[in-house]
């Protein structure tokens, strides 16, 4: 029988591809998940005993949250990437590390093909294919869902067919859950004047009363909550706990998909959304004017290059040497407030904050020039707006 590798999270369409690729296929199944900070051990369990259930030949949890964190999720930070102003890239971020991790598994176990559940309508099946195409040329791609254009009723009524049971009402929204926080996909997405019910969102809003928190940046790179030094990672998840029961973060983004529709989804990333917030307002006292320019237009092209897949073009490399080089004196502690349904950033604390009294207070006193300095500069830096009023004034006069 030959091997393929399944990207499998035990959900509808990859429990569909499980039976599938095993009973009308005839292939020998070997499941893998790659944890990217949305599963707990528990989970993983579960899952682990639903893959065997399913016939599967065999079944791996990958690990890649670190490595998920260190080739990633630091430069969506050092680039402070929100897609549209919006969103954190929780998804696709994610799905390029899945991606390259599978494919790496697949080539160790000598697979003939490798499978993925995506549909023919969304971003995945495109990053995945292109990921595929890179790592592991040759190496046959099957798609079941998007090749046999199935509906989530009709992928169902099949399982049943075959003995697995899935609980309609839990296939009504799908969730993906990961470090970066968890997207929520259903009928009200599928709409443009549609908000999702309370019930649909994954944490439900259990508190409400204010508190300070602080964030300690290095180099750019979150390594301490509340005076905890706890590395990156772990700011990150705790973050996310701490903040998420307050409904901070909640959104649906509305953009441009890789194959060319527009496209909804629901999230919340609380977590990400202040990290991203605290490390701006820490840049913008540390960075000069045209660092924080030039790293808006480079980490705007970095997120939307890396939202299409395109994570192993070269030119990504070159983009992360700058936003890391920019990183240099982005350190201090950020002060932040969380309320429910929204936080505050209070201020920064710095050694590298340009804002320093020492050379003046905007609006109030400056030390580094004097009066007559600022008529002179005012004078030649309106310079050529002053010449073009009066040389086209001359003109019309004519």
């Amino acid at each position: 029988m030959k091997k393929v590798v399944l990207a499998f999270s035990g959900g509808l369409d990859t429990s569909f591809c499980c039976i599938y690729l095993t009973k009308d296929l005839g292939l020998e199944v070997h499941s893998v998940v790659v944890n990217t900070g949305g599963f707990s051990e528990e989970e993983l369990i579960q899952i682990e005993k639903r893959a065997y259930a399913l016939g599967v030949k065999s079944h791996r949890a990958i690990d890649s949250t670190e490595d998920y964190y260190r080739d990633t999720l630091k430069y969506l930070i050092f680039g402070n990437v929100l897609k549209n102003g919006t969103y954190p890239l929780s998804v696709s971020a994610e799905r390029v590390c899945q991606a390259t991790a599978i494919a790496n598994y697949a080539n160790k176990i000598g697979a003939e093909s490798v499978a993925h559940g995506s549909t023919g309508a969304g971003n995945d099946q495109v990053r995945f294919d292109m990921i595929f195409n890179t790592i592991i040329p040759g190496v046959e791609i099957i798609t079941p869902i998007r090749d046999l254009k199935l509906s989530r009723e009709q992928e169902i009524e099949y399982l049943a067919k075959h003995g697995v049971e899935i609980n309609p009402e839990k296939a009504k929204y799908s969730i993906n859950k990961g470090l970066w926080g968890t997207s929520v996909g259903g009928a009200e997405t599928l709409t443009s004047n549609q908000y999702l019910p309370e019930g649909a969102w994954p944490t439900q809003v259990t508190n409400t009363t204010p508190q300070t928190i602080t964030i300690d940046f290095v180099k750019g790179e979150p390594i301490a909550l509340n005076e905890r030094q706890i590395g990156s990672v772990k700011v990150i998840q705790e973050l996310q706990e701490l903040a998420q029961p307050y409904g901070i973060g909640r959104d649906i983004h509305v953009g441009d998909t890789i194959i060319g529709i527009k496209g909804r989804v629901g999230f919340e990333a609380a977590g990400p959304l202040i990290l991203i917030k605290a490390h701006h307002t820490l840049e913008k006292h540390t960075l000069t004017k045209w660092q924080l320019a030039w790293k808006d237009q480079i980490a705007a092209f970095y997120g939307n290059y890396m939202h299409e897949g395109q994570m192993h073009d070269p030119v990504m490399r070159d983009i992360e040497a700058f936003l890391t080089s920019a990183q240099q004196s982005v350190s201090g502690r950020v002060i932040v407030e969380l309320h429910p349904y929204r936080f505050v950033i209070i201020g920064i604390e710095s050694d590298y904050d340009l804002m320093s009294n020492k050379f003046g207070s905007y609006g109030e006193m400056n030390e580094g020039y004097t009066g007559d300095d600022v008529k002179g500069f005012a004078k030649i830096f309106g310079n050529q707006t002053n010449i073009w009023h009066k040389v086209n004034e001359s003109v019309k006069g004519q």
